[in-house]
């Protein structure tokens, strides 16, 4: 797994440093705490936040997962996008 993030300071100490380690994850953070240096992530994180509310939840990490499991899911097959003509992703993707 990457950890993406910005430069934040919690993400910078050692601490941290060392539980990504510990559990084989690699770090990866923005140059300059620019998030349009990583857009994608920095949507997909904005998504999970503002539409599925998932950092309200408070849940342990297997069913953090699977919660973003089917967020993701709904997002690509159930909820049809305004700027997809109001089709799914999915459904743009197999035209």
């Amino acid at each position: 797994m990457i950890h993406h993030s910005d430069r934040g300071i919690q993400y910078c100490s050692d601490k941290y440093q060392y539980v990504l380690e510990k559990q084989k994850n690699k770090c990866s953070m923005t140059k300059n705490s620019d998030p349009y240096e990583n857009a994608v992530a920095e949507r997909v994180n904005d998504i999970l936040k503002q539409e599925f509310m998932i950092d309200k939840l408070h849940l342990d990490l297997p069913l953090i997962k699977k919660v973003v499991s089917e967020s993701i899911q709904i997002y690509n097959s159930v909820r049809p996008h305004l700027s997809n003509a109001m089709l799914t992703p999915n459904q743009m993707h197999f035209q």
